[in-house]
């Protein structure tokens, strides 16, 4: 906006000295050359601007604190791995699909379980028979005994048959329960809801004990899992607020908060792991990114500027300050760099309540006469520019 405004009166002070020059033009030509010359002084001085182009530079709170680094992860997440030993039949959802709790993920070959069960279902009934025979003639020949009509040893070892035939029975449900079990982890369910995030195998996989079949994760339960360096985690306190940046979102800012510090450094990098849970729900949905910020262990105030007001010139930099009607070139010396919002702190060079120019351009002069005009003005001005002026207003930049 402020290279408009620059344009705009540029134009009107051209056109005016235009005029005057050509009533002179009868009179001599010196005259002439005089009154040229005093016009492109005043437009090489006076520069028009708006509020809008000022910032007020003042003093702002600037965080400190420990660098983290890690990535995003679920705190809700499952690997669901092969129980049994068979061939993977069916695999029923695929990577991005969502899931409900108790949903059928993998179907596993439950042929040789099944029939395991069946033998052991048999042995549960054949002992069942057996004990209730037992039994019967146990409470028969201690009925007989109490009536002196059988011996005592015969009575012991009806008793010992029938207690023979439970243990029998009690082994034979264990077995019954135990292949109960093991055919239905042929059928692997999702634990939770979620999404699938990675699928291991496919139909006609032999599945081995243990083997990785599916992930199942939590999209709503992300959190950063971070990594400090051991030299500076006494600094880092359950509950610190922590802003962070996530690889794939751009200059995006998430903001979180210290939820719990491990007690061990990692041994090889010396490096301790802290999670942050996100503060709301403007979080990712897909894990494992790269994320990167910084804990705000401790809070100051101090002048700082944004970027945009800057201009560099190799490793110094300076901005165009706005005081007693003129701009003045001022050299700045600036300290480290706020990563939220990008400020940069002013060592010195400026003072709070200091106006600068938002977007400097290259052809301001230092010394400059400056004329503050209300928004209204410069925006009529703008608009009353000539078609033919304004591209060539571009075509300068």
């Amino acid at each position: 906006m402020l290279r408009k405004t620059l344009l705009a009166v540029a134009i009107a002070l051209s056109l005016a000295a235009c005029s005057k020059g050509s009533d002179k033009v009868g009179k001599n030509a010196e005259g002439s050359a005089s009154a040229k010359s005093a016009s492109a002084s005043a437009s090489a001085v006076v520069l028009l601007i708006s509020p809008e182009d000022l910032i007020t530079v003042q003093n702002n709170a600037l965080s400190s604190g420990p660098a983290i680094t890690g990535s995003i992860q679920p705190e809700r997440r499952a690997d669901l791995r092969a129980e049994v030993s068979a061939v993977v039949l069916q695999v029923l959802k695929e990577n991005g699909e969502t899931v409900k709790r108790g949903d059928l993920l993998v179907r596993l070959d439950d042929t040789s379980i099944r029939d395991s069960l069946n033998s052991a279902e048999a042995a549960v009934r054949a002992s069942g028979q057996s004990l209730d025979q037992s039994e019967r003639q146990f409470q028969r020949l201690k009925t007989l005994r109490a009536s002196g009509m059988t011996s005592t040893s015969q009575l012991e070892d009806a008793e010992i048959r029938r207690n023979n035939a439970q243990s029998d029975l009690v082994a034979a449900k264990a077995r019954s329960a135990q292949a109960r079990q093991q055919l239905q982890r042929t059928e692997v369910r999702a634990p939770f809801e979620g999404i699938i995030s990675e699928r291991k195998v496919s139909a006609g996989d032999t599945a081995q004990i243990g083997k990785e079949l599916v992930k199942v994760i939590d999209p709503n339960s992300m959190r950063f899992e971070g990594f400090v360096s051991a030299d500076r985690i006494s600094s880092v306190k359950i509950g610190q607020v922590v802003d962070f940046r996530v690889n794939g979102y751009g200059q995006q800012l998430f903001a979180g908060k210290v939820k719990r510090v491990d007690p061990a450094a990692n041994p090889t990098t010396r490096q301790v792991e802290v999670l942050v849970n996100f503060i709301d729900s403007n979080q990712p949905k897909v894990s494992g990114l790269y994320a990167e910020g910084r804990i705000e262990a401790s809070t100051v105030s101090t002048l700082m500027i944004p970027e945009s007001a800057l201009v560099r010139n190799g490793d110094s930099a300076f901005t165009w300050l706005v005081k007693n009607g003129a701009v003045n070139k001022t050299n700045l010396v600036l300290g480290e760099r706020d990563q939220r919002r990008g400020d940069f702190v002013v060592r010195s060079g400026l003072a709070d309540g200091d106006k600068v120019v938002r977007n400097p351009v290259s052809t301001m002069k230092d010394g400059q006469k400056v004329t503050l005009a209300p928004s209204s003005t410069v925006a009529s001005a703008v608009a009353a520019m000539p078609s033919g002026g304004a591209s060539s207003g571009t075509a300068g930049k």
